[in-house]
């Protein structure tokens, strides 16, 4: 896959934050090498944060996200700030623009001890050297450069590689749990809410990595796969599933044979899986008159049958058999206070990259809200979840 081809997802968030006219547009230009982000020196110049995807050495694929400034005024700005504050939850490195002929001011300490509080790896960036006498700062992570000809920029660069620096051998989908050889099955259901020409994201990635691991990936639809899983002439290493096939694949699956779902899949990439597994045995709580919240990373064109807004709701309300309230979300809009809920139902995120599923799926522990995926969810409904799940004895 190439770095034009890399998933949003699956890409370092690197976000510039600071105050109105600490230069922040001017240094993601410099930093970059493009004309991302208009430069003015009217205050508040960037409103709404502007979100670029492209290659950065030596990083690699990334998403740029320049943000309004945090010390923006007046009703709207009040609306910018707090913008500017939710990227925080999907910023992978975050860039504090601090105006050196200035020095750091309250609102700019603030967002620091917010960037420290979320575990945020962070650079502060002392802009404007070309106006200051300021000396370089003692501390490692600050570094004093200048948007306007180019001082420390290479060096800024460096700065955020370093902390971009992960081990990429924890990140995988399905590898760790093949070898070479092996087969994999994968079943996609193509229905009028698949899109056309192409497979969903999920299936892609999982697929690569299934090849990446230098295992056989075998890709039918579900009308196919029992007669696919017995002609093959050799035993199938793992089934993986789309949830909405569950009930029919497990059924067809001899029990020798593991099962998974990309759901399931998903939520362990992210860091999610113990969390959404203990959330779906709140629907045994459920009462009369509850609120769920049924949230989806991404915006689509909603189809008649909706797994989002049609088939989960129906699909819960027949095994609880309560009569339940549903709220729905989606992209980037996630509701801060979760009180009114007493269950979350998440899509797999795969538009989302993981330092925002984390995000929510802590939001949801920290208020004591069960939170679970749409898969988990589906292969629990069908009592199939341990059997989806026994390849994680951790669990």
């Amino acid at each position: 896959m190439g770095f034009n081809e890399t998933p949003s997802a699956n890409r370092v968030h690197i976000g510039f934050f600071g105050k109105r006219n600490s230069g922040k547009s001017s240094l993601v230009n410099a930093v970059t090498g493009q004309d991302l982000a208009v430069v003015s020196d009217v205050k508040g110049t960037t409103t709404d944060p502007v979100y670029k995807a492209m290659e950065l050495l030596p990083l690699g694929p990334v998403v740029i996200i320049d943000t309004a400034g945090i010390d923006d005024e007046g009703e709207l700005g009040e609306l910018r700030v707090k913008k500017s504050r939710q990227v925080l939850n999907k910023t992978d490195i975050a860039v504090l623009v601090i105006d050196g002929s200035s020095g750091m001011t309250r609102e700019d300490e603030e967002l620091l001890e917010l960037i420290k509080k979320k575990n945020i790896p962070y650079v502060i960036a002392y802009n404007k050297a070309d106006l200051s006498a300021m000396e370089q700062p003692e501390d490692e992570r600050a570094i004093c450069v200048s948007a306007k000809t180019g001082h420390n920029i290479h060096e800024l660069k460096e700065k955020i590689a370093a902390l971009a620096a992960r081990d990429e051998s924890q990140r995988r989908i399905v590898g760790d749990l093949i070898k070479p050889s092996d087969f994999v099955v994968l079943v996609v259901p193509i229905d009028s809410a698949a899109p056309k020409g192409r497979l969903i994201l999920p299936q892609q990635q999982t697929i690569r990595d299934v090849l990446d691991a230098g295992a056989t990936a075998i890709v039918v639809k579900e009308t196919e796969y029992r007669e696919t899983l017995e002609s093959l002439g050799k035993k199938t290493r793992l089934v993986i599933t789309d949830s909405q096939a569950f009930k029919k694949v497990s059924a067809e699956t001899p029990e020798d044979i593991p099962l998974t779902s990309f759901s399931i899949l998903f939520a362990r990439y992210k860091g999610n899986l113990g969390i959404a597994v203990n959330g779906a045995r709140a629907l045994e709580t459920l009462r009369d008159g509850d609120v769920i919240l049924i949230s989806e990373g991404c915006t689509h064109h909603r189809q008649c049958d909706d797994i989002g807004t049609v088939k989960l709701p129906r699909w819960i309300r027949q095994y609880t058999g309560k009569q339940l309230e549903f709220k729905f979300t989606s992209g980037t809009e996630f509701p801060e206070d979760l009180s009114g809920y007493k269950l979350i139902v998440h899509c797999g995120g795969c538009m989302l990259n993981e330092r925002e599923m984390k995000y929510r799926y802590q939001c949801a522990v920290d208020q004591k809200v069960p939170i679970v995926n749409y898969g988990i969810l589906i292969a629990y409904i069908n009592g199939i979840l341990d059997r989806c799940i026994a390849m994680f004895p951790s669990l």
